[in-house]
């Protein structure tokens, strides 16, 4: 890689220049960026993001763990009602980081609206705490009618409730691109922080969730409600008051326009501009050039494919003539054309990680009922079957390093030019590990139902295999498609596109609730009692696992089609 040398040419070269590649493109951002230049990279503001991030998943999930038992119990909702509230809240704070990212890119940039955000945050929980330290009826009601809650108490809860999705929501957004923002990435050495950034992300994600899924419960029930959502606002406000400590020390990227009206644009104009004939010479088409002609520019490099939209940056010889009539509805620059190009292709990339989501999803859902009919005492210790999930956070944490330590370095080694396995590569590996990881469930699922027909139970243990193959997939898909999204992202739709690449976790568990239902409902209609019955002995949970593991060989080789279709995005400095 000869990145210094082609550093210098970008930098010193007039005209047009472009270099394609993952990494380069990483450092071409950082030449191109100067107020994210202005200081030398370094830890201390990433280490305030990531600290940020442990107070703030521990909060979310302090709420989200045990909230269906809270309305349950507390508020004495119905069943069925509490689940449906307790899903409409999660479909809230997983899909407002959209909306949150446009406002992002458009109008506040990712500092101000983590800001803003977090600021929503602290109030709801603040109201939240609240409504849990209100007086209300009975924890236990046997009653029947049983007696609601105080309308005060709801109206203050649940305000607080939906306060804090739209917080959750907008931090989401932004806090993962405001984090990659503070490397400049002129070296290796920060390209890899940067990677390793990404990772301990992730892994501050997961530690929230551990925590709070067990100290903050535990609080919850057995102390107080009040208590531990009082924790769980305690986090918001540390967080809140360590961002405003911190930033004198975080980069803030100005925001770039709404990349939804540029996205718009983009289609009326191509659709505008049907009848007019594509050049042959794509450098006729229309680019806007720099003010300053002692400054140079970073635009997208132009592409052959989806070449209707090209239409839209078509030169007509009414417009030469007539400057009035150019007009960004009617005619845009190839800059804007490349972007909704890169959205467009990263799309089939965004629908193979719903369907690697669905399969993940198993961890906390059909893994825990398996755990469930298994023997979970190992000698005298008794293992809760959703404690596993703990043992596949672990195995992510090492996956992490082996991968960084042992797998990277080897690539390098065994590559002639020296180079790594790329981002696309790394994605690709794990959706090939999720296959093993389906097919292994449905062996031992198998091996389970013959074990019970002779009376015996399998040990819980045999279930540890799944979750370390299921980790490493996590690591080299999930971890690997957030740093790929954000990097493929023009300057306008950073954080849009890694809200896009978070929402497949949410998208992916929809999808699995859909499938379970459908998969339950038909089987059980074709052979009572089904797949997946409440008595899963009399079940076959292996046949569903071996349909998983199906829809993940297919979503691999269609993810293999598309990833090696993808064409980098691809800069050129105009000068």
């Amino acid at each position: 890689m000869e990145e210094d040398g082609l550093r210098t040419s970008i930098l010193v070269k007039d005209g047009a220049t472009s270099h394609t590649g993952e990494e380069l493109h990483s450092l071409l951002e950082a030449c191109q960026q100067p107020e994210l230049k202005c200081r030398s990279s370094d830890w201390k503001a990433p280490a305030i993001i990531l600290g940020f991030e442990c107070l703030e998943s521990m909060a979310f999930n302090g709420v989200a763990t045990n909230l269906v038992v809270y309305i349950r119990s507390v508020l004495h909702g119905g069943i069925a009602s509490s689940a449906s509230t307790v899903s409409l809240w999660y479909g809230t704070s997983f899909f407002v980081p959209i909306l949150g990212a446009v406002m992002a890119d458009a109008y506040w940039g990712n500092y101000k609206t983590v800001l803003i955000s977090l600021t929503m945050y602290l109030l709801g929980m603040v109201l939240i705490t609240v409504g849990a330290f209100l007086p209300s009826a009975p924890d236990l009601c046997n009653l029947n009618p049983c007696p609601s809650s105080k309308g005060t108490q709801n109206v203050i809860f649940f305000s607080g409730l939906y306060l804090t999705a739209v917080g959750c929501g907008g931090v989401r957004s932004a806090l993962l691109p405001l984090g990659a923002d503070q490397f400049n990435n002129e070296n290796g050495v920060d390209m890899q922080k940067r990677r390793n950034f990404f990772s301990l992300f992730y892994i501050s994600v997961i530690f929230g969730v551990i925590t709070s899924g067990t100290i903050v419960v535990w609080i919850q029930e057995n102390v107080s409600w009040a208590l531990g959502y009082g924790i769980a606002t305690t986090c918001i406000a540390l967080a809140l008051i360590g961002i405003v400590v911190g930033t004198p020390t975080i980069r803030r990227r100005e925001p770039s326009g709404s990349p939804v009206k540029s996205i718009f644009q983009v289609i009326a104009a191509a659709c505008k501009n049907m009848d007019l004939a594509l050049p042959a010479d794509s450098s006729l088409l229309y680019e806007a050039t720099s003010k300053n002609a002692h400054t140079s520019e970073s635009k997208l490099a132009h592409t052959d494919d989806f070449r209707f939209l090209d239409k839209a940056a078509v030169i007509s010889d009414l417009r030469l003539d007539n400057r009035s009539s150019q007009n960004s509805w009617r005619i845009c620059t190839i800059t804007q054309v490349e972007e909704l190009k890169i959205l467009m292709r990263l799309l089939p990339i965004w629908a193979t990680g719903v369907l690697f989501g669905a399969a993940i999803s198993q961890m906390h859902t059909t893994f825990i009922q398996q755990g469930i009919v298994m023997n979970t005492k190992i000698g005298s210790l008794s293992i809760p079957p959703a404690s596993l999930y703990s043992f596949e956070v672990i195995c992510v944490v090492l996956w992490v390093l082996l991968v960084n330590r042992v797998i990277v370095p080897a690539t390098r080694t065994c590559f002639a030019s020296g180079v790594e396995l790329t981002q696309l590569q790394r994605i690709g590996i794990g959706r090939f590990l999720m296959i093993f990881a389906m097919a292994m469930a449905a062996l031992l699922e198998k091996k389970r139902l013959q074990s019970t027909q002779h009376g015996e139970q399998l040990s819980i243990v045999w279930q540890l295999p799944q979750y370390f193959v299921i980790a490493g997939a996590e690591c080299f898909a999930v971890i690997t498609q957030l740093e790929f999204f954000h990097g493929q992202a023009p300057d306008s739709m950073k954080s849009m596109l890694t809200a896009l690449a978070l929402l497949t976790v949410a998208v992916g568990n929809y999808l699995s609730s859909a499938m379970i239902t459908l998969v339950a409902g038909v089987t059980r209609a074709w052979h009572s009692p089904g797949w997946i019955p409440d008595d899963l002995t009399e079940g076959h949970l292996d046949y569903f696992y071996w349909c998983l593991t199906a829809i993940s060989f297919v979503n691999f080789l269609v993810y293999i089609y598309f990833a090696s279709k993808y064409k980098l995005k691809k800069i050129v400095m105009h000068g």
